[in-house]
């Protein structure tokens, strides 16, 4: 063959090639409905199911951090909603944003979504049942969450946000108010009485599901022969302010303090990237724990996954020899760490001789590189052993 008729050969098939690519165009164009509303969904180019899966977005949930959805607040939440006294006891009811937004906050860019079949996949973010679309029963929303926790819904939820909390500005302003267990039980004005320090810390953070003077250790029974393997015991965790209940009693409009509780984003913010944690869900559900305060508190703990807030020997500690509350901000996953030094007052010695549990396990890992290091951890015992706990030792040794 010359080279004439090569070129000649070669240019046929680039014709032919554009031509399949013209009817493929073609044929998804003319699948698209001619109503060119605003949507932020994809046209499906793709000819392949692998691609067309991975572009189409899931209409079946809607994610705050889609660069779409960052809008302000009040563009589809309106302060109050219309239901807010009737989801909370008439007493303890305050206004407050307790239901979804209404179908005019979506159909400006969705509307193609809400008529698209039968059972249109978006009606299922709020709706219990997507057919008929006029059914009036909704899933429940987010907050309260005292009331949302309860339900089958909650068990998967996992909010786009998190809560921004500056504990330096609250400690010293914090209120016991009128209980004494220190929870407050609506969000109407109440005197501010001053508590300061540990005395403050109290006020959120209580124990959670103590074990107190039972002989029942454990959150759920353990298996017979649990012998030293790990199983979650009871006073582990710590409790914090779960709704805008606590926030609002300072909060509110009687009171004028900012920011007030139509100003969601100044405590709402799309969550950071989170750290690795010492938690695995499958232990979780093997111990049965389901209740979702367990499993949050627990889900959020990236250090000693075992450390237990209510043994005698912690609980007798000030908070502020693990927690530097004055530069936690809630939002921020790194100002809430506990450094293993915190842990190296009582468990770092200069020799294992000497009864220190971290220096046993470091010791045990050097000798054995399989060992892992369960004393503390549930996960994070198989990994390498971070510097910071070699230092703690090293520290150990110099200070003895």
């Amino acid at each position: 063959m010359n080279t004439v008729s090569a070129k000649i050969l070669t240019g046929f098939r680039l014709v032919v090639i554009a031509v399949f690519f013209a009817i493929g165009a073609f044929g998804s164009f003319s699948s698209l409905p001619f109503s060119w509303t605003v949507s932020s969904e994809p046209a499906a180019v793709s000819p392949t199911p692998a691609r067309r899966n991975a572009s189409v977005p899931k209409y079946s949930q809607f994610e705050h951090s889609s660069k779409a959805h960052r809008l302000e607040c009040a563009t589809c939440h309106k302060f109050p909603s219309g239901n807010w006294k009737k989801v909370r006891a008439e007493k303890d009811a305050f206004p407050d944003i307790t239901e979804y937004p209404k179908h005019e906050s979506c159909l400006n860019c969705h509307r193609q979504q809400f008529f698209r079949g039968a059972t249109p996949n978006i009606c299922s973010i709020c709706h219990v049942n997507a057919f008929p679309p006029r059914d009036p029963i909704r899933n429940p929303f987010p907050n309260p969450r005292e009331v949302f926790d309860l339900s089958a819904k909650a068990k998967g939820h996992v909010s786009d946000f998190s809560v921004g909390f500056p504990h330096d500005k609250h400690i010293e302003i914090v209120s016991r108010g009128d209980r004494t267990d220190g929870i407050f039980t609506n969000a109407a004005y109440v005197r501010l009485a001053r508590a300061a320090g540990e005395e403050s810390c109290t006020v959120c953070h209580k124990t959670f599901k103590p074990q107190g003077e039972s002989d029942d250790e454990y959150v759920t029974k353990p298996p017979a022969k649990l012998e030293d393997d790990f199983w979650l015991k009871k006073g582990t965790f710590k409790t914090m302010p779960i709704g805008h209940t606590t926030c609002f009693t300072c909060h509110s409009a009687d009171t004028g303090i900012l920011p007030a509780p139509n100003d969601c984003a100044t405590c709402h913010k799309l969550k950071m990237p989170m750290p690795p944690t010492d938690f695995d869900p499958k232990i979780a559900s093997s111990m049965g724990i389901d209740d979702k305060i367990t499993r949050d508190t627990w889900s959020r703990r990236e250090s000693a996954g075992k450390f237990r807030h209510e043994w005698f020997s912690h609980a007798e500690l000030s908070c502020s020899t693990c927690h530097d509350v004055t530069k936690i901000k809630t939002e921020d996953p790194s100002t809430r760490r506990v450094s293993v030094a915190a842990c190296a007052t009582c468990h770092a010695t200069a020799t294992s001789d000497d009864g220190g549990a971290l220096n046993f396990d470091v010791d045990a890992r050097k000798a054995n590189a399989a060992f892992q290091c369960v004393k503390c951890h549930v996960t994070f015992g198989k990994l390498a052993i971070p510097t910071s706990h070699l230092d703690a030792i090293a520290n150990a040794a110099i200070k003895k």
